[in-house]
């Protein structure tokens, strides 16, 4: 196994549409973090809080061409590419390349990254084509919640 894995989705939106919910803080609030402090831009610094209580990151923008990749530094040393790529008449196959994954159990790591990418897409996916979130991040954030205080 490489030092990068994939997640990826077929959206029925425009690429335009997808990138945007992304970039825009009142739009990524709806489907994968609780706050964040502002919008993802050039060489942005943004704190995002995550659903999970006392969750958050700071995330460095690196790469940003609208509407076609976003590229931020993640911690622990990871970075994640976003690619919106046109698909079929108005859709999107969004991407996220999530490099630099490090630690002892690798295996577990990439899993958890992939898991994770993969039910903000599906979120996001429900978002965009219905109008309304299916919560599934919210609902992940409790289940890895309940599991903290089991210890």
């Amino acid at each position: 196994m490489g030092d990068s894995v994939n997640a990826e989705m077929f959206i029925r939106r425009p690429p335009g549409e997808v990138f945007a919910a992304f970039a825009n803080p009142q739009t990524i609030r709806r489907f994968w973090l609780r706050d964040t402090s502002g919008p993802l831009a050039p060489g942005a610094r943004v704190l995002w809080h995550f659903m999970v209580p006392g969750a958050t990151a700071q995330v460095v923008v690196t790469g940003f061409e609208a509407p076609r990749r976003i590229g931020f530094d993640w911690p622990g040393g990871m970075h994640v590419e976003l690619s919106f790529e046109p698909f079929d008449e108005e859709g999107t196959h969004l991407t996220a390349q999530i490099s630099g994954l490090n630690g002892k159990d690798l295996l577990a790591q990439a899993t958890d990254v992939v898991e994770g990418f993969s039910i903000v897409f599906c979120d996001l996916k429900i978002l965009l084509e219905t109008g309304n979130s299916a919560n599934l991040v919210r609902d992940k954030a409790q289940l890895i919640e309940k599991a903290r205080e089991a210890g």
